[in-house]
């Protein structure tokens, strides 16, 4: 049996040859590597070539696309060339945009974010939104799954709400998780145990900083974090 468990690892790093390290000790545990603006404004398309180039290592293209329709789907048509399993936008863009973003990327899972997980339901107001974050997130989410994406992102508090709301018409994905041995909030409002967020109705969970910090030069530390943290989700 796979020991793999539903993982997206965040791999925010500036440090190319890092990330390839990060990669190579975690694939093991891992299913999904994020990749996103920090990485792709550092190293562009070829940075991403080159993580993958020597690996069958699936990638969360974390890019959060977010313009007018025709915009998004150029960008997002370039970005499929890339074959990432996921492509994020933000559902806050509307149904058009994401419309377009599908339509540009057919082979790739566009994922609408609903409401960012480092804002609290104050921030969600300030920004606009009538609703607090669990209401305006599930609306993001419905909008998303009629635009025809094929993943969600969400806090994995609005998880159960939001998986009762679109059934299976998508997958979810949730950042904003901390294992049990690393119950600090950092830069997240509203956090969960992977293993809740799983049994709560996520298909992935993002986890970066929990592993990530692991890292040491054998790379036995970062690589023995994940076999911890991935078997708390499939053993739970």
């Amino acid at each position: 049996m796979s020991s793999k468990a539903p993982i997206i690892l965040a791999i925010d790093t500036s440090d190319l040859e890092l990330a390839k390290l990060w990669i190579s000790h975690t694939s093991e545990h891992v299913s999904v590597f994020k990749l996103g603006l920090e990485f792709f404004i550092n190293f562009g398309k070829e940075g991403i070539r080159a993580v993958t180039e020597n690996s069958d290592a699936k990638i969360f293209l974390d890019l959060k696309l977010h313009d007018i329709p025709n915009t998004v789907g150029h960008a997002a048509q370039s970005a499929a060339t890339l074959n990432p399993l996921f492509l994020t936008v933000h559902a806050s863009g509307g149904q058009a945009m994401m419309e377009a973003a599908v339509k540009a990327a057919p082979k790739t899972l566009v994922t609408a974010v609903t409401v960012l997980t480092s804002m609290s339901n104050i921030d969600v107001k300030s920004v606009g939104f009538r609703d607090d974050s669990l209401n305006t997130a599930t609306q993001l989410a419905q909008l998303a799954v009629k635009s025809g994406v094929g993943a969600i992102v969400c806090s994995p508090l609005e998880t159960s709400v939001i998986r009762e709301s679109i059934g299976k018409q998508a997958l979810i994905i949730t950042p904003g998780v901390r294992p049990l041995a690393m119950a600090g909030s950092d830069d997240q409002s509203r956090t969960m145990t992977p293993s809740d967020a799983i049994a709560a109705g996520a298909d992935y969970v993002v986890i970066g900083r929990p592993i990530t910090s692991a890292w040491e030069p054998t790379g036995i530390n970062i690589a023995k974090r994940a076999r911890e943290i991935a078997s708390e989700i499939l053993n739970s």
